[in-house]
């Protein structure tokens, strides 16, 4: 991983960047010691009752016998491959890079097996406990937590954290994202703001593929991907996302099928994804009245009446629409991975247009990948610089406090929100297309407010 020798612009961006990223380091975020170590008393409790209800199944007591009477170790994954996939004889959903059989929460999710469904709540709420909470505890210093970030660790030049780790605070999971966020709060009397470029990493995907096709969507305010997408993986004929259920596969294609699509994946991992982790259907041959429920009967009935009825005719069809996505819809955005690919071969190194160089041994994927992850995140660093210089510029009492991936977490006095989210506003839309006149769409964020001396889990 070297620095691409012939720009001084990339220098300049981590070096303003990490002193933005110090001072926001410096400034800290309020901890709530009391709530955090009140929760790790109850998550204590709550874990206590959940391992004594999975000691007592019927599952865990086949586990002890098959391995000499001796209490299992319930935390062990080796041990619990072992137990499923060598003396239950099932069959993994995944499978590790050793080639045992996967213990990850989606591969023990899809065994469709209640104890493990209790095995991974205490395995979610110990990793709250000792994770997170904890480690807000041990690292805060007069209450105030000063998580590190690092711009010189990842090989995409994207940004990390520790002590703790800041970026790794759950998001996902809606349970485990409120209780660590209820801890977090600004300082007295001002509120938290979060912007968030989520959506960033499609946008400059667009600026190296250049594919009209994705330029079009992304600029057309009533282009809908997502939806015209489920509408063909689905078969909906008048797909309205106005609907519950069709709204709920927009989210299944978006998570299950276009994003995979977009990093490498393929069509039996996207076909299954959607069928099994999003649609609830079996693995095997279909029956009425399965999945989700759709507005006239369920998902498998909608399938069936397709002529879809079973996951190996589901992954056949979405295979095709694979063909169809890269071949005919977004075939720009295919031949440049093509080119982009050969180019790393030939040369061993990828070149990012923040003037970045990522250089060694990478897949096909991660070359392709790279540049946009890398060029995302940069664009996010120059909003946060250039909002660092601002604050201090003007003399404000605002303070940037975070960066968490694709997001800038700001502690902010609350008469200056106006001049906050205004200055975002126009380093994003006038600055950064002005530095970097490679961007060719607009580059979009979402800014979420918390009131007055909320936590960081009331931002909306």
């Amino acid at each position: 991983m070297k620095l691409n020798p012939k720009t001084n612009d990339a220098y300049r961006l981590l070096h303003d960047g990490a002193l933005a990223l110090a001072r926001a380091e410096q400034q800290g975020i309020r901890l709530d010691e009391a709530y955090a170590k009140r929760k790790h008393f109850q998550l204590s409790k709550k874990i206590e009752i959940l391992e004594a209800k999975f000691r007592k199944s019927t599952f865990c007591e086949e586990w002890r016998l098959s391995i000499g009477g001796k209490s299992p170790n319930i935390y062990s994954n080796a041990q619990l491959s072992y137990f499923l996939y060598k003396i239950k004889k099932l069959r993994p959903a995944s499978a590790t890079q050793s080639g045992q059989g996967s213990t990850d929460e989606d591969s023990l999710s899809q065994l469709n097996i209640p104890e493990l469904d209790i095995l991974l709540q205490i395995r979610k709420l110990k990793k709250i406990r000792d994770t997170y909470l904890e480690g807000f505890v041990r690292e805060a210093v007069d209450g105030i937590i000063h998580p590190s970030f690092n711009l010189h660790l990842v090989r995409t030049f994207r940004s990390s954290s520790d002590r703790p780790n800041f970026q790794n605070i759950p998001k996902r999971d809606k349970e485990a994202m409120m209780i660590c966020r209820k801890a977090l709060f600004p300082r007295p009397n001002h509120q938290l703001i979060e912007v968030d470029l989520s959506g960033a990493e499609v946008r400059i995907a667009a600026c190296y593929h250049q594919d009209p096709t994705m330029i079009k969507y992304i600029n057309d305010p009533t282009a809908d991907m997502h939806a015209d997408m489920a509408s063909q993986l689905f078969m909906i004929d008048h797909f309205d996302k106005s609907l519950p259920e069709h709204k709920y596969l927009r989210s299944a294609t978006k998570n299950g099928f276009i994003f995979p699509q977009f990093y490498g994946d393929y069509y039996k991992n996207c076909a299954e994804n959607m069928a099994h982790k999003w649609g609830k259907l079996s693995k095997g041959r279909w029956k009425s009245g399965q999945g989700i429920a759709m507005p006239n009967g369920s998902l498998s009935d909608h399938l069936i009446s397709k002529g879809i009825k079973s996951l190996e005719a589901f992954e056949t069809h979405v295979k095709k629409i694979e063909d169809d996505f890269w071949g005919r819809r977004f075939r720009v955005y295919a031949k440049w991975k093509d080119r982009w690919y050969a180019r790393y071969l030939r040369y061993g190194y990828v070149d990012l247009f923040t003037g970045f160089r990522c250089s060694g041994i990478m897949s096909r994927n991660d070359s392709i990948n790279y540049p946009i992850q890398g060029t995302a995140f940069h664009c996010l660093l120059f909003i946060l610089t250039a909002l660092d210089k601002e604050i201090f510029r003007n003399g404000w009492e605002s303070r940037i406090i975070s960066q968490v991936h694709d997001s800038i977490i700001i502690d902010v006095e609350p008469r200056e929100l106006s001049l906050i989210i205004n200055t975002i506003k126009y380093i994003t839309a006038v600055d950064l297309p002005k530095t970097w006149n490679w961007i060719n769409v607009p580059i979009e964020m979402a800014i979420e407010t918390a009131e007055v001396n909320r936590s960081l889990a009331y931002i909306k």
